[in-house]
C-alpha cells in the first residue's frame, strides 16, 4: 500500500504565496527582503504598500481603485513622474499627523480622473473625522506669480512659479476632498486643494471640498480654469486667489449648513489679493468668476463678507447669488477695502436674499445687487432649492450625492 506524504506547512504556504502576481502592491510592509528608501520608482517597487503609502515617487506609478490605499506621510510626485489615481478610487489619510498630504511637483502630473459614477475620494481614516485630520491636495506649476521668478509653497515645501503659462500638471476631475486643512503652526496651513501657479494646460474640474479647517480651494498665481467646485462647510474662505490669479471659475457653490458652529475669525465665500506688498506688481490677480452661489445657514457664525476683492485685485462675477436662512448672516456682501491696497470688482446680475449685509465701497465695485426674496426655496425633508438661473447651477453636483438641507 502506497503511503500518503504530507507536505510541511510552511511548503504549502511558500508555495502558495510564491504564486501570487508580482504586480500587486504590498499591502504591508515586507519584512526580511530590500530595505525601504522612501522611493517609489516601479509599480512593483516594495515601498508601494497599501497601507502605508508615503514616500517619493519617481516612475509612472497607478493607485488601483481595488485597494484600499492608507496614505501615512507626504506622497510626492517628483518632476518627470506621473502619479495615476484609478477611477473610483479611495484615499484614507492617516488622522492627526500635519505631514500626511499629497504633492505634486513642477515637472510631475497627476492624472486623477474619476467619473460621476465612481469619483475618486480623499478622506480621513478616523472613525470621528474632523476638519484638520490631514494635509491635503498641493499641485505646483510653472507659470507666472507675482511674487516673483519663483516661490516656495506655504505647506509641503514645493518650488513654483515660471513662465509658462500653458504648463501642464495632469487632471483632477470628479475628485472629493475631506478632512482637509492640518495646521502645522500659525502661519502654515493646509487648504483642501492648494493650487500654485498651475497653467492652462491641466484639466481640473468637477471638484468637491468637505469639512475643511482652513480654505476649500486656493489659487497662488496661475492661469488654469477650473469649472464645477463645490465647498461645503469650510471653516475659512471657501474659494481664495492671490499672487496674480488669471483664470476663470466657473459654476462656484459654498455653503455653510445650519448647524455648522466653527470658522476662523475671517471667513468669507471669496477671497481675492494680488500683492499686498506692492498692488502693482505683475502679474495682477484678474480672474473671471462665471456662475456663484454662496450660502450661509449657519445662525451661530457668520461669514465675514460674501466676497472679499482687495490688495490691487481686478476681478468679475457675472451671475452671482448670496443667500441666508435661519436668521444667519454676512457681514457684507462685497468688500473692498483693505490697509493694504484696495480691489476693484465688477458685477453682473447679482442677487441677494436675507441678511447678507452691505456693500463696503472702500475700492471700487462696478454693478448693484437687487433682492430676489424668492430665490432661495425650503421643500419636502427641508431641501434647500435656489432659484433655477440665479448663481450657480447645483445640479452639476449630483455626483456628489450631496444634499442642501434647511
Amino acid at each position: 500500500m502506497k503511503k500518503l506524504r504530507f507536505l510541511p506547512i510552511f511548503v504549502i504556504a511558500a508555495t502558495i504565496f510564491s504564486c501570487s502576481s508580482d504586480d500587486d502592491a504590498p499591502t504591508t510592509p515586507p519584512t526580511g527582503g530590500p530595505t525601504l528608501d522612501g522611493i517609489i520608482a516601479t509599480q512593483d517597487d516594495d515601498d508601494l504598500i497599501v497601507a502605508d503609502l508615503k514616500g517619493n515617487v519617481t516612475g509612472n506609478i497607478t493607485l488601483a481603485a481595488s485597494e484600499d490605499w492608507v496614505l501615512t506621510g507626504p506622497l510626492t510626485v517628483k518632476s518627470g513622474s506621473t502619479l495615476t489615481i484609478e477611477a473610483g478610487t479611495t484615499i484614507k489619510a492617516k488622522a492627526g499627523v500635519t505631514d500626511v498630504y499629497l504633492a505634486v511637483e513642477q515637472g510631475a502630473k497627476i492624472e486623477a480622473e474619476g467619473t460621476a459614477s465612481a469619483p475618486i475620494k480623499f478622506t480621513s481614516n478616523a472613525s470621528n473625522p474632523r476638519p484638520g485630520d490631514w494635509g491635503g491636495i498641493v499641485i505646483a506649476g510653472k507659470t507666472p506669480t507675482n511674487k516673483g521668478a519663483t516661490a516656495e509653497s506655504e505647506v509641503a515645501g514645493l518650488n513654483y512659479g515660471g513662465t509658462d503659462a500653458t504648463d501642464n500638471s495632469g487632471t483632477l476631475t470628479y475628485v472629493i476632498a475631506e478632512y482637509t486643512g492640518a495646521k502645522i503652526n500659525g502661519d502654515q496651513e493646509f487648504n483642501g486643494i492648494s493650487l500654485y501657479t498651475v497653467g492652462t494646460g491641466t484639466t481640473i474640474n468637477n471638484i468637491a471640498v468637505f469639512n475643511g479647517a482652513d480654505d476649500g480651494i486656493e489659487f497662488f498665481g496661475g492661469t488654469v480654469s477650473v469649472e464645477n467646485i463645490l465647498c461645503v462647510n469650510i471653516k475659512d474662505d471657501m474659494f481664495d486667489f492671490t499672487e496674480g490669479y488669471n483664470g476663470t471659475l466657473t459654476n462656484l457653490f459654498g455653503v455653510r449648513e445650519s448647524d455648522f458652529n466653527d470658522g476662523t475669525e475671517d471667513p468669507r465665500g471669496i477671497e481675492g489679493d494680488s500683492n499686498g506688498s506692492n498692488n502693482a506688481a505683475t502679474p495682477v490677480s484678474k480672474p473671471t468668476f462665471e456662475k456663484v452661489t454662496v450660502l450661509n445657514l449657519s445662525k451661530i457664525t457668520a461669514l465675514k463678507a460674501g466676497a472679499e476683492i482687495r490688495r490691487g485685485t481686478e476681478a468679475v462675477i457675472n451671475n452671482l447669488f448670496f443667500g441666508t436662512l435661519n436668521g444667519a448672516s454676512f457681514g457684507n456682501r462685497i468688500d473692498t477695502k483693505d490697509d493694504k491696497g484696495n480691489g476693484t470688482i465688477t458685477i453682473t446680475n447679482a442677487v441677494y436674499q436675507g441678511v447678507v449685509g452691505v456693500d463696503n465701497l472702500g475700492g471700487t465695485i462696478t454693478g448693484t445687487f437687487t433682492e430676489d426674496t424668492a430665490a432661495i426655496t425650503v421643500g419636502a425633508d427641508d431641501v434647500v432649492t435656489v432659484k433655477a438661473g440665479v448663481g450657480a447651477d447645483f445640479s452639476k453636483f449630483a455626483w456628489t450625492n450631496y444634499t442642501v438641507k434647511k
